[in-house]
């Protein structure tokens, strides 16, 4: 009988050059968690167009515009840059874009009857204005989804 050598006692295999810890503990089951990056882009892409839209609701009439429009959007539009641009990671940061995808999912349920109109289409900037009404009820309805799968891994995470 032979002596047996540290080479030939050694496992061969897959798991070789793992730790013992490694070994006990496989790998969680993939997820499909939302990429940050997804949820920032559609935020920031509803910040981005709420601004053209109410110069396009100044400018075609359906409001008056003045500093009153202005101390009530852009402390608006500040909070939800917050939540999308230092917060995207946190809980808080998916409640805050929840109801800013919400606002803007509501701009064109708001102009149904006013803002897609031929006469609004044939308007200077109007073919323009009715591109941003469906363009802002696309990233805010996703901004909404995602915002809210966000805030589900969040809490299964916890868990």
């Amino acid at each position: 009988m032979g002596v047996l050598r540290s080479a030939e006692t050694r496992p061969n295999g897959p798991r070789m050059e793992q730790s013992y810890e490694a070994t006990l503990h496989p790998p969680p089951a993939p997820r499909t968690p939302v990429k940050p990056n997804t949820l920032t882009i559609a935020s920031l892409l509803s910040i981005i167009l709420l601004p053209f839209h109410i110069g396009g609701d100044v400018a075609l009439g359906f409001d008056r515009g003045g500093s009153g429009l202005v101390f009530v959007v852009v402390p608006i539009l500040l909070v939800v840059a917050c939540g999308t641009l230092l917060l995207a990671e946190r809980r808080s940061g998916h409640v805050i874009m929840f109801p800013g995808g919400l606002a803007a999912l509501g701009m064109p349920i708001i102009h149904r009857n006013n803002g897609f109109t031929a006469e609004v289409a044939k308007s200077p900037g109007g073919i323009f204005f009715m591109w941003t009404l469906m363009a802002l009820g696309v990233t805010g309805g996703l901004a909404m989804i995602l915002s809210a799968r966000g805030l589900w891994n969040l809490r299964s995470r916890k868990t």
